[in-house]
């Protein structure tokens, strides 16, 4: 019976991210090659995952708190959204792309919480251990999303509008399977209050300087984590404009070369423990900086073939340090410094500043860059890169210069209580 819960959670944590998967790295570059959206068109579609992850998760929140279990209200935002993707098929004009992604990601950004939650729940009320058979879980989502995003480059789908009735066809099965899950009814005597779903109460850690300077680095830093997202396989889908480069396996299958930074994430979060306890959060932090650095840098140097292939994979490699060493590293950081009775709102909060406003922000200045340097039906790409990593390099130099943080090995995972 145990092996089985464990089996169902499994397959929801697929199906969730495997949604996902199917579309999302290819979406910027659909826009742009099929849609002849501009770069700040496509930027402003983007922004729209931000304004999701800003206002949504707090808003379903409070509604699986105290009306709707959280199953429930899963398998309807997953329903919904279903449509949703089949209505975004059809669009080709950008006011409709534009409102029906932003209707649909508010379903969907806030469903990624929602997963953990249900997860949780079941876990727990099955006497699991929830910090340790979690992770083994979860990671079948990331499974998930890079078998999604392999299926639509070898279908070919990943410049046209099959990627989202694909997606719609698995959304709606997700909705329909959870309903056989064991059900976790809200607990409506939370003493959750609105401020507190929302994270507004932990503002008050910008009166302490440290914390201060945090967040706003992860914020800044937040910028850059949609960047390679919204345009790595428009970059690598441009280079087969050029004869030489046409048919080379990076050019015609983009979206396998791209996950292969899906999969390196999986890779980097199993080292996190060992790099927090030996060198601590600032260091691990400005890791993250550096390798942001070499991920784009790498872009720019980077060709289909040859040596700039291997700077290509190169950077699929680095993202992983990329992205962990600051997502969960800082997740981490925030649970070890802050008091327990402001601990969610500022979970809350680091995810407002990072997948929120950092994530918008980053959304319309890239679009901006991208324009800049748009000639015709042609991007100066190599400029394009090289701007985006001498702004993770100089995040980086300031962030060294201004967050003061001294590591103690013996200390590092001390949780306050």
């Amino acid at each position: 019976m145990k092996k089985n819960i464990k089996l169902q959670l499994t397959i929801l944590n697929f199906l969730e991210f495997f949604v996902f998967g199917a579309w999302l790295l290819s979406f910027g570059k659909y826009m742009g090659a099929t849609l002849h959206f501009t770069g700040q068109q496509i930027g402003l579609v983007f922004m729209t995952l931000g304004f999701a992850s800003l206002i949504m998760p707090g808003v379903m929140g409070v509604i699986a708190d105290k009306w709707l279990s959280p199953n429930k209200l899963f398998a309807l935002s997953h329903i919904v959204g279903a449509v949703l993707l089949v209505l975004l098929a059809r669009q080709t004009d950008f006011n409709g792309v534009f409102w029906i992604t932003l209707l649909y990601l508010m379903l969907y950004m806030p469903s990624i919480a929602l997963d953990n939650t249900i997860s949780y729940c079941i876990l727990s009320k099955n006497n699991f251990d929830v910090v340790k058979e979690f992770p083994p879980i979860r990671v079948w989502g990331t499974i998930g999303f890079i078998i999604a995003t392999w299926i639509t480059d070898l279908m070919g789908w990943g410049t046209s509008h099959m990627q989202f009735y694909f997606a719609a066809a698995v959304s709606l099965i997700l909705g329909l399977y959870t309903f056989t899950l064991p059900d976790c009814p809200p607990e409506k005597d939370s003493q959750k209050t609105l401020a507190q779903s929302f994270g507004l109460d932990a503002l008050k850690l910008f009166t302490d300087k440290k914390m201060a300077l945090f967040f706003i680095f992860s914020m800044l830093l937040g910028a850059a984590l949609q960047i390679t997202n919204m345009w790595g396989e428009a970059y690598l889908h441009d280079f087969g404009k050029i004869a030489e480069y046409k048919d080379a396996f990076i050019v015609k299958y983009n979206g396998i070369v791209m996950s292969l930074s899906q999969i390196s994430e999986t890779l980097f979060i199993l080292t996190i423990p060992f790099f927090l306890k030996r060198f601590g959060i600032k260091t691990v932090m400005l890791m993250s900086m550096v390798a942001w650095f070499l991920r784009f840098g790498l872009f720019a140097v980077g060709s289909p073939v040859g040596i700039g292939a291997v700077a290509i994979i190169l950077s699929m490699i680095v993202y992983g340090m990329a992205f962990d060493f600051f997502n969960i590293s800082g997740s981490l950081f925030v649970e070890k410094e802050v008091s327990p009775k402001i601990r969610a709102s500022a979970q809350g909060l680091f995810m407002i500043m990072t997948n929120g406003i950092g994530a918008m922000m980053g959304a319309y200045l890239s679009g901006w860059v991208v324009d800049l340097y748009r000639h015709g039906d042609t991007v100066d790409w190599r400029s394009v890169w090289t701007i985006f990593a001498i702004y993770a390099l100089v995040i980086a130099v300031l962030f060294a210069l201004l967050f003061k943080y001294k590591h103690n090995p013996d200390e590092e995972f001390e949780v306050k209580h």
